[in-house]
């Protein structure tokens, strides 16, 4: 994703897939307060990480505050620069129009997901999260087969709507708006996990200030409605 085109003096961003859409219409938003030009790329979490850690120029990077938290113990974030953006749970899907099974308790999302013929999740916090689950559930194993992750970078969505995926789980903001998805609902809240997701300036940062000053403005009360748009809670 890149807002902008990039010139000279852009702040240069990166960030993981589920803040893509929220981020590009904050940066919208940014540009009718702010002259200052930006540009941020848009990939699998954990590429983007590795990326930072490999000290690509970048001059700002928003991801899981877990990840942001290693960047930090490894030297590659401004100390006392980051901020927190956003908090956002998982969500369930199925394809448009497809049966819609119960899930309003821990045991009934239990018994979709034994009962669904291919189970989707991704990479990121939200994969991970399902995978311990489903060990806690006594059912890895069974459902071991049915199971199918996103490569990094692609949107369970994707896979729900071409119908390789039954039962899909991902952040509600990476879901709510794809075509051909139907969102059932959250997980419930005795299983549900938030991530929170911060931003922070790269100590490669060319445009430390102006970065800081995107990252104030991401951060603010101004970008609440964008991101209650985009299925997230101001953090």
């Amino acid at each position: 994703m890149v807002t902008d085109q990039t010139v000279s003096r852009a702040v240069r961003g990166l960030s993981s897939m589920a803040t893509r859409n929220v981020l590009t219409d904050l940066v919208k938003q940014y540009a009718r307060h702010s002259p200052q030009r930006v540009s941020i790329e848009s990939l699998g979490g954990v590429e983007a990480a590795r990326r930072v850690q490999d000290g690509e120029p970048f001059d700002m990077v928003v991801l899981a505050a877990d990840a942001i938290d290693r960047l930090a113990m490894a030297g590659r974030i401004v100390p006392g620069s980051r901020a927190d953006l956003a908090r956002s749970g998982v969500a369930i899907a199925v394809a448009t129009g497809a049966p819609q099974p119960a899930i309003a308790s821990e045991a009934a999302v239990r018994d979709a997901v034994l009962a669904a013929r291919s189970i989707g999740y991704s990479t990121g916090p939200s994969g991970s999260h399902l995978s311990r689950l489903f060990e806690r559930w006594g059912i890895a194993e069974t459902i071991a087969p049915r199971i199918v992750q996103a490569p990094p970078g692609v949107p369970v969505g994707s896979l729900i709507a071409s119908g390789e995926v039954e039962l899909g789980f991902q952040q509600l903001s990476e879901l709510i708006h794809l075509p051909g998805v139907d969102v059932i609902g959250s997980l419930p809240p005795d299983i549900q996990v938030v991530t929170v997701f911060s931003a922070a300036v790269c100590t490669a940062a060319g445009h430390a200030d102006e970065a800081q000053a995107l990252i104030s403005f991401l951060a603010s009360p101004q970008g609440a409605p964008v991101k209650l748009a985009h299925g997230m809670d101001p953090a």
